[in-house]
């Protein structure tokens, strides 16, 4: 990390004479529309015994509520987005996505919302793009949609909400999915979701399951099981992107290559952890405005796989912009986060 060429940022998004603006690109975005909030709404007073549709239980989500109406109302996010000088916000469907619906449900709402969110990104030019929605219940049908979703909608790449019925992207099964990213070149996002029923019971007590802790352990394991599994082997460049910092996994690397090195016959994978993480991951700043741990990710990582990222309506947009702007960076690795490598990545078109 750079120390000696600090930037001192003025109002507006301007910088230090000599310097471009900043673009401010954030890319972990949650969004929905009122079909999708009212799937999830029936589903969770169905009464099923899942971590996810208890969180949702209690919320009574719609598109009329706080939550849902935030996750609707695109007006008042770009009032918002304007008036912090926010350029742009990749938008994804909120978790758990259509992860939770049977195969048939889950397969037409994903099409539904890749339909609906392509006109959003269309109804404001430049100021959003979108990650695709696919159902993993049906891998066939999903790299179809992720193939429909980007080569006719348009969209920037894909978001999946960590486990599918318990089951994980290292499954045989899914690998439809993971080459259709790759022969698209488009990351797939794994966002959070509570944990899966074989780790559920810990992390129902004291609110475990969520934001505080279960989230980062759910979709860690995730990202480790496809690093040490082979998965990278066989598809090589396929791009991966973790929010929340990395889910705890760029301050594990170390132990994770040691254990690697010393048991290298347990695993799939002919690479490190931290090889694999250098090559095929990016990770994100949502939710995560703490000024150690970012230094640490960029001295593990470096400056050109990290992005900006905010979790809105989750979080709010002006504690995230006034924790970037307040970064002692070096301008190349500000301008990078917060918006060159999410431009790069999701092969987002220039600003007009």
């Amino acid at each position: 990390m750079g120390s000696g060429a600090g930037l001192a940022l003025l109002g507006g998004g301007r910088v230090l004479a000599g310097e471009p603006p900043l673009r401010r690109i954030a890319v972990e975005e949650a969004w929905s529309f009122p079909e999708h909030l009212e799937a999830l709404r029936a589903a969770a007073e169905a009464g099923e015994d899942n971590l996810d549709l208890e969180q949702l239980r209690p919320l009574n989500i719609n598109a009329a509520n706080g939550l849902g109406a935030r996750l609707t109302d695109l007006d008042e996010r770009l009032a918002e987005m304007d008036r912090l000088n926010i350029d742009m916000q990749i938008l994804s469907l909120t978790s758990p996505g259509v992860q939770v619906f049977a195969r048939d449900q889950a397969v037409g709402l994903a099409q539904l919302a890749n339909d609906r969110l392509a006109e959003a990104v269309a109804r404001h030019p430049g100021r959003f793009g979108g990650l695709a929605s696919f159902a993993p219940q049906d891998p066939s049908a999903a790299a179809k949609e992720m193939e429909r979703a980007t080569t006719r909608l348009g969209l920037n790449g894909f978001v999946v909400n960590s486990h599918t019925f318990n089951q994980y992207l290292d499954e045989p099964q899914f690998a439809p999915i993971l080459e259709a990213a790759e022969a698209l070149d488009r990351p797939i996002y794994i966002h959070p979701r509570s944990p899966s029923d074989g780790m559920a019971a810990p992390f129902r007590d004291h609110r475990l399951r969520a934001a505080i802790w279960g989230y980062a352990i759910e979709t860690g394991t995730h990202a480790m099981r496809m690093m040490v599994s082979g998965v990278f082997d066989r598809f090589p460049k396929l791009q991966i992107v973790l929010g929340h910092m990395g889910e705890n996994i760029p301050f594990y690397l170390w132990r994770s290559d040691h254990w690697f090195e010393r048991r290298p016959e347990e695993y799939g994978s002919s690479l490190k952890p931290s090889e694999i993480f250098a090559r095929n991951f990016s990770v994100t700043t949502s939710g995560v405005e703490h000024g150690p741990a970012l230094r640490y990710t960029l001295e593990v990582l470096g400056p050109d796989r990290i992005m900006w990222a905010i979790d809105y309506p989750y979080e709010q947009m002006q504690p995230s912009v006034e924790f970037m702007d307040g970064l002692q960076l070096a301008p190349s690795t500000l301008h990078a986060i917060y918006g060159g490598n999410a431009a790069r990545l999701f092969r987002l078109p220039a600003p007009a």
